[in-house]
């Protein structure tokens, strides 16, 4: 589509130069290893070395860092970039990187390990990501119950499973995140981790999926004894690194990520509609009042969710300081970003399922031809479908939205904490005379091991 239909006036000059080279460098290499990585499930190796003869791998880093400083606004435009002219899986990998460098970027103050990293992401294009779910939690990523850190002299020895981590097996470095050492049962009180890739055992070849077939996504184990420096951050910052910088940065650039499947996807229907004549009628596809209408309306829905993007980028970036994130640096006590938490899983929310409905339609404009594997629309629609499942789903998006909305921000209970007394009471009075002295002896038996327990640790 022409650029009538961009919202450019959230781009500076030097943003809409960096999406042109981005857009070249999508079409000369990018966008060819997207249908190679499908077609044979291989890592796009070839498409990160790209991003990262553009510096794009910092693109967020301050320059003190040898990053090219990039705001908020200029992430969702690379993010939409790239999924729209490029390739839908190397943009899940950078999505992810993303997020892990912002996790190293909103602790680097002090932590040379940290800086160390930053410093070399294009050099030597370390691709990094987040590994943050958990086997036993599903969408709700943030309860790592199979983890645990104990101290060492040396430094730290951490336990963690996580069940799906893109770039398993071929990430050079993530973070991942455990309960803290002094853990309590309390599952606020997480704590950060950088390893490296030996560090950390991953699945390259286990991943065989509908869509999305060069993220490698997969499991992640971790048992490994780390140096001290290796915590990013003080023991219990990780509630804070998911307010501030992993959860915000994350869920941006979900919104630019699936925006720009969903362009790609209206793109190729245009490309294809406009050409595909029916000769009985001496028309287009395009002609027809029924394709103006769907077309029309998903545009409407994209462009919609395009602007909630920049927007909510550009606040981000007002409160930031044009995105800087030395400003952690300076006040490890601020966090500028987390009171727009609920747009954040709006945003992704939306996004996810605008790509998800519009590449569908755009698929049945295509007719039969549409299911062809040489018709890119084909790939599209099933690389669309895999945003909607990743954490948060949108399913546990919509669900943390409402509830905040409806009962207020305390009621998300994000580490499911508080009671639901109600509902307690309800299920108590179903219970007839012995069922409630059964369940009164089991709960003076639990709080008298409780007490021993107490007692023997004194």
């Amino acid at each position: 589509m022409s650029a009538e239909f961009d919202p450019d006036w959230f781009l500076t000059e030097e943003q809409k130069g960096l999406r042109a080279e981005l857009i070249e460098t999508c079409e000369a290499v990018i966008r060819p290893q997207a249908i190679k990585s499908d077609q044979t499930g291989e890592y796009p190796w070839a498409s990160i070395e790209a991003l990262a003869k553009l510096n794009l791998l910092g693109a967020i880093v301050p320059k003190k860092y040898n990053g090219r400083g990039e705001n908020h606004v200029g992430a969702v435009m690379l993010l939409e970039t790239l999924a729209r002219y490029g390739c839908p899986s190397t943009s899940v990998i950078y999505m992810m990187h993303l997020a892990g460098v912002a996790g190293l970027l909103f602790r680097a103050g002090g932590n040379a390990a940290a800086q160390d990293i930053l410093s070399r992401l294009d050099r030597d294009v370390l691709i990094g990501s987040a590994s943050y779910t958990d086997p036993e939690t599903g969408g709700h990523f943030w309860f790592p119950k199979i983890s645990n850190v104990e101290k060492t002299e040396k430094g730290w020895h951490v336990v963690k499973k996580s069940s799906f981590t893109t770039s398993s097996g071929y990430a050079k470095w993530m973070i991942t995140q455990t309960t803290s050492p002094n853990f309590d049962g309390d599952y606020s009180n997480l704590s950060v981790f950088l390893l490296m890739d030996e560090e950390l055992q991953g699945a390259p070849d286990g991943w065989n999926a509908m869509g999305m077939r060069g993220t490698k996504s997969g499991p992640v184990k971790i048992d490994v004894e780390l140096p001290a420096d290796r915590m990013i951050g003080p023991p219990g910052d990780g509630a804070a690194s998911n307010d501030e910088a992993i959860d915000p940065v994350a869920m941006v650039a979900y919104g630019g990520l699936y925006n720009g499947i969903s362009l790609a996807a209206l793109d190729l229907a245009k490309d294809y509609t406009t050409k595909r004549k029916h000769a009985q009628f001496s028309q287009s596809v395009a002609d027809y009042p029924t394709t103006h209408d769907v077309f029309g309306g998903s545009l409407n829905d994209v462009e919609a969710c395009r602007l909630m993007a920049y927007s909510l980028a550009r606040q981000l970036d007002a409160v930031t300081e044009n995105g800087d994130w030395t400003l952690h640096e300076r006040d490890p006590k601020a966090m500028p970003r987390t009171p727009y938490a609920p747009w954040c899983f709006m945003l992704k929310e939306l996004a996810c399922r605008h790509a998800n409905d519009v590449s569908d339609k755009m698929l049945h404009l295509f007719g039969g031809a549409g299911y062809s594997k040489h018709l890119e629309i084909e790939r599209v629609a099933r690389d669309s479908k895999a945003g909607w499942v990743m954490g948060p789903s949108n399913e546990v998006s919509r669900q943390l939205v409402g509830r905040w909305a409806l009962l207020g921000s305390e009621a998300v209970d994000w580490w499911n904490q508080r009671v639901n007394e109600g509902l307690l009471n309800s299920e108590i009075s179903k219970l007839d005379d012995a069922g409630k002295r059964a369940l009164a002896d089991k709960l003076t038996a639990e709080l008298r091991e409780a007490a021993a327990e107490t007692a023997g640790a004194a």
